[in-house]
């Protein structure tokens, strides 16, 4: 006898079910773990849900080399709240794929075993204090459009999970761009080392948004099903037209000799992305790839004692409720 995978196109009431459920998208209703959907749908979203946990791990090991180095007590501080942010926005997330079904422990380990992918953007180095403030203007910046837009997705507990991320990802935002207008009116060594900073890191954070509309193959469907509400391109409209004029009036140039103003349409415009570089970098071949698995694999290694323990303790309590 086989068995009927539901959700699946094989399904009798399949497109009965599907009619239902994408009508429900349209009024506006959130879909719950335990409610119908199709299996493409599940499987979109622990994919985006799990590569958004990994980059939250992932995105504490640039900035967190920075801790031990930084510039006073107060910018320690800061930094050691953002660092634990990340690592509890990671927690978050998981737990949101997990209502659909897959382990923790198996997006793990598609992470720690170079399966699964993460944001591009944190496989490139943090080479002095100034990237650190860049990142959190710029680079949480461009996370703040994607996040905002997916507080509004139509999967219940990521959407749930968005609001705190995106409260505080605004503060990661806020202190990131306190820090950059700092060194801007700083000293000309100061202002030297931001612009590099903005140099290095102002195409990567233009390709977070993704590929553009007419290379990203998933986009259609998601927008179809409400997982995203926005594109690639509207995204990265959105953040040129936020930022540019901020970085200008602060004396900083984006590395682009091609940015422009148009007129007629109120828009910020931007010359061609280097999408060769970032086809290298999601392949495995960025100039950090490999040191930051390893940095996570090893961290996984050294964390495996907690995670017997925690066992431990569990069968322990279980076992003395049992008596």
């Amino acid at each position: 006898m086989v068995k009927l995978r539901i959700g699946y196109p094989e399904d009798p009431d399949y497109q009965e079910r599907l009619e239902e459920f994408e009508a429900r998208i349209a009024r506006g209703e959130k879909i719950e773990p335990g409610d119908w959907m199709p299996a493409e749908y599940r499987r979109q979203l622990i994919r985006m849900i799990s590569q958004h946990a990994h980059s939250e791990w992932v995105g504490m090991l640039p900035e967190g080399a920075w801790i031990p180095r930084a510039p006073s007590l107060r910018r320690k501080l800061i930094l050691l709240a953002k660092v634990q942010d990340e690592a509890g926005h990671g927690q978050y997330l998981y737990h949101a794929a997990e209502t659909l079904g897959v382990t923790r422990e198996e997006m793990v380990e598609a992470l720690l075993s170079g399966k699964a992918k993460y944001s591009n953007i944190f496989n490139y180095p943090t080479l002095t204090w100034a990237d650190v403030g860049i990142i959190g203007w710029l680079v949480d910046g461009m996370a703040i459009k994607n996040q905002t837009m997916l507080a509004q997705c139509s999967y219940g507990p990521y959407s749930r999970a968005m609001v705190r991320i995106c409260a505080e990802e605004t503060f990661h935002h806020k202190q990131g761009k306190e820090a950059v207008l700092l060194y801007a009116k700083g000293s000309p060594k100061q202002r030297r080392m931001v612009q590099d900073a903005l140099n290095r890191w102002w195409w990567p954070t233009l390709m977070m948004a993704g590929p553009h509309d007419t290379d990203s193959p998933h986009t259609p469907l998601l927008l179809r099903w409400g997982i995203k509400t926005k594109t690639n391109d509207q995204i990265r409209q959105e953040f040129l037209d936020e930022h540019v004029p901020e970085l200008l009036e602060a004396g900083l140039v984006p590395p682009d000799p091609e940015l422009r103003y148009n007129e007629k349409t109120g828009h910020w415009v931007h010359g061609p992305i280097p999408w060769d570089e970032f086809w290298k970098v999601i392949n495995g071949e960025g100039p950090m790839n490999r040191h930051r698995l390893l940095a996570r694999q090893r961290a996984h290694e050294e964390g495996r004692w907690v995670r017997e323990a925690l066992e431990a303790y569990s069968k322990r309590r279980l076992a003395q409720a049992a008596d």
